[in-house]
């Protein structure tokens, strides 16, 4: 059944979220889902151990593969490899497994141990040759991918103070950026042979749960406990802004706040690479989707909502996330243990 969950009146144009699917996926709360880079299949895990890979039969999505031999206690992230062979899983048992896809089967092929707590999240840079990983022990992971399947530990971050909630990579540089519960951004890059924090953005009053860069790689989103959303550009040494960089580092400066459209902490923000919106998913079980205005000014840009279901699901919303392949296809999940895809209008 199709229901036309909400709209809202913005300039004159009528935009709104149609709810395509409901697909009942987890026993326990699901904590994140993920496209793969072809757009064609979504994984999804949960508090049940388990992850589940969705693809399209017709008009309908069904599951097509179940993963539970992976961990032994909630999965909390999956991120597919750039290239779509490969499948990453991060785990409250503080392992991250990594599965390769063959003959359209899911094979277990290493588990990665160190971090002495709970894995919050995984992420693949983009040529596919490094992961990152980060945990409630305060630290962040790079690991080298080799080419037989091995994967290595490169190097170990303690810059966080406390938890670190989620890792992210640069769209086309080899620049890492983290968030985490000491309400901090930071981001790192390769020096001599060892990996080091060169910036620090600070703004959020705290716990920051997400970030996303744009298609660009020159601005970053990010949402926090403290109900914002924020928006960083990025200025070059030597910037017509005259903002102060050090030496050849970029400076990272906070030219928007968006207060008062949330009334719970803001779990999660993703930013469409192909039209620029930006969907976020929050603790009063709502969807919110803001777009920038034309012509805005990238030094003090100005953004408008969109629009907002205020009962997108029947508890905390932990994912919301757009198909990179499809500008207008969202898929959301939650505490509930549901999925549900969208398709946005305007």
């Amino acid at each position: 059944m199709v229901i036309w969950t909400s709209m809202i009146w913005t300039n004159a144009i009528m935009c709104r979220l149609e709810e395509l699917c409901k697909l009942e996926a987890h026993q326990d709360r699901a904590w994140y889902v993920a496209w793969s880079p072809s757009g064609k299949l979504l994984a999804s895990c949960g508090g049940d151990k388990a992850i589940r890979i969705w693809g399209q039969e017709g008009d309908s999505w069904v599951c097509k593969s179940v993963l539970s031999d992976g961990h032994q206690r909630t999965v909390r992230r999956v991120a597919w490899s750039p290239c779509g062979n490969y499948l990453a899983s991060s785990s409250f048992d503080a392992t991250t497994t990594i599965w390769s896809r063959k003959g359209g089967e899911f094979e277990n092929i290493a588990t990665l141990e160190g971090h002495e707590n709970e894995v919050k999240c995984v992420a693949w840079a983009p040529n596919g040759s490094l992961l990152a990983t980060c945990s409630r022990d305060k630290s962040v992971w790079i690991w080298e991918v080799t080419e037989d399947e091995e994967f290595e530990c490169a190097s170990v971050l303690s810059a966080h103070s406390q938890d670190v909630k989620h890792v992210c990579w640069h769209p086309s540089k080899e620049i890492l950026a983290s968030c985490s519960y000491d309400d901090t951004i930071k981001l790192f890059k390769e020096e001599i042979d060892d990996w080091t924090c060169f910036n620090t953005l600070q703004s959020h009053s705290s716990t920051v749960w997400k970030i996303c860069f744009d298609v660009s790689g020159s601005r970053l989103v990010s949402c926090s406990d403290d109900k914002t959303v924020k928006i960083w550009q990025e200025y070059l040494p030597g910037n017509q802004e005259g903002v102060v960089t050090t030496g050849n580092d970029s400076a990272w400066k906070c030219v928007c706040t968006l207060s008062g459209y949330h009334h719970r902490v803001i779990y999660d923000v993703d930013w469409n690479h192909l039209t620029g919106l930006i969907v976020t998913g929050d603790g009063g079980d709502a969807i919110h989707i803001f777009e920038e205005e034309e012509g805005s000014d990238k030094n003090q840009p100005s953004f408008n909502l969109k629009v907002v279901v205020n009962k997108a699901h029947t508890q905390d919303v932990n994912c919301v996330t757009w198909n990179p392949k499809i500008p207008d296809l969202l898929a959301s999940c939650s505490d509930d243990g549901v999925i549900k895809l969208w398709k946005y209008h305007t």
